[in-house]
């Protein structure tokens, strides 16, 4: 006769994927109850740790690697293409965004200069500290991804998670300060973009997950050609230099480069990096339209509206192109 405690165990254990309950369920259960008596089990329910440990488990089972059947594999990779490619383009987006700053701050006479500084100095502590933070946090966002593709997972996580804290400001600063509310669709889109990834990484690269390796190219050489990309349309365009404008563009060239190439690939690592590929895609379209969409009814200069519209119309095509071709790879294997 089944007893509350076992009924409890596998109800918790219903979190577990089909295929792995099959296989362990049994197994788990009969460790969960060793060494208890029956009258014990009566009165007894799951831990929080055991319950909290089940949870983790799903997680890995469904984000699975080798030896899970073929659908889990196949989130798994995707998700973690997914982490690997956005981290990239946060860690690139970070360092020329501090480089071009620094470089205008400093050659455009002492008044830029002032205006920099002044953001770190001469407005309280907690503001004072918070834009040093705000500032020096996003560049972990490179030590993230050298560190995952060095096989660094713990540092990985460490890093990916204190790099997206900084866009949690907007929302906490108009509660403890006197700052102005940030745009709310923006600043949710921000956070989105920063904390999916973020946590895509922490989830999908578990134990048993196969070491992070890029599709083509060394990591030193993909992050200076994102750099590259992103550094020039800033320079090139400086009216087009919004939040979204770099990293969008760069994405654009890197997945049409990426289309040209995936050709020469056979393996279903490519159907997934089209797939990851995609959902980086929308995310950046919906940041792009929430950086766009305040601004529709103030007159604009022709360039930044007419560019920032095609920007938008291209992350769209190239998010609706990737799908599909995410969709016939997957379906060919």
């Amino acid at each position: 006769m089944t007893t509350l405690l076992e009924a409890r165990y596998r109800t918790v254990l219903r979190l577990l994927p089909a295929y792995y309950r099959r296989a362990r369920e049994e197994e788990m259960v009969e460790v969960y109850l060793w060494d208890l008596d029956r009258d014990t089990q009566d009165q007894s329910r799951p831990t929080l740790g055991e319950v909290a440990s089940v949870a983790a488990l799903a997680v890995r089972s469904r984000l699975a690697a080798g030896g899970a059947p073929r659908p889990y594999a196949l989130l798994g990779a995707a998700v973690r293409h997914f982490a690997l490619f956005a981290v990239l383009l946060q860690a690139a987006a970070a360092v020329v965004d501090r480089v071009l700053t620094l470089t205008w701050s400093s050659t455009h006479g002492p008044r830029d200069w002032d205006m920099f500084v002044s953001g770190f100095a001469g407005r309280g502590v907690l503001l004072g500290v918070v834009e040093g933070a705000t500032w020096a946090l996003p560049l972990l966002w490179t030590v993230a991804f050298f560190a995952l593709l060095h096989d660094r997972r713990r540092l990985a996580r460490a890093s990916v998670l204190l790099a997206a804290l900084p866009t949690l400001w907007p929302f906490i600063g108009p509660m403890v300060s006197e700052l102005t509310p940030s745009d709310p669709w923006f600043a949710t889109s921000t956070a989105l973009l920063a904390w999916l990834p973020a946590l895509a990484l922490c989830a999908a690269y578990h134990r048993d997950a196969p070491a992070a390796e890029l599709p083509v190219g060394s990591p030193g050489l993909a992050f200076a050609a994102c750099s590259v990309v992103m550094g020039a349309s800033l320079v090139v365009l400086p009216a087009m230099a919004d939040a979204a404008w770099a990293p969008a563009t760069s994405f654009v060239v890197g997945a049409l480069g990426w289309l040209l190439l995936r050709r020469h690939r056979t393996d279903r690592s490519a159907a997934c990096a089209a797939l990851a590929l995609a959902a980086l895609g929308l995310l950046l379209l919906v940041v792009r339209v929430a950086a766009l969409y305040p601004w529709l009814g103030v007159p604009l200069p022709a360039v930044y509206l007419g560019g920032a519209l095609g920007q938008t119309a291209a992350l769209a095509l190239l998010t609706v192109v990737l799908a599909v071709v995410a969709r016939r790879d997957l379906a060919a294997r």
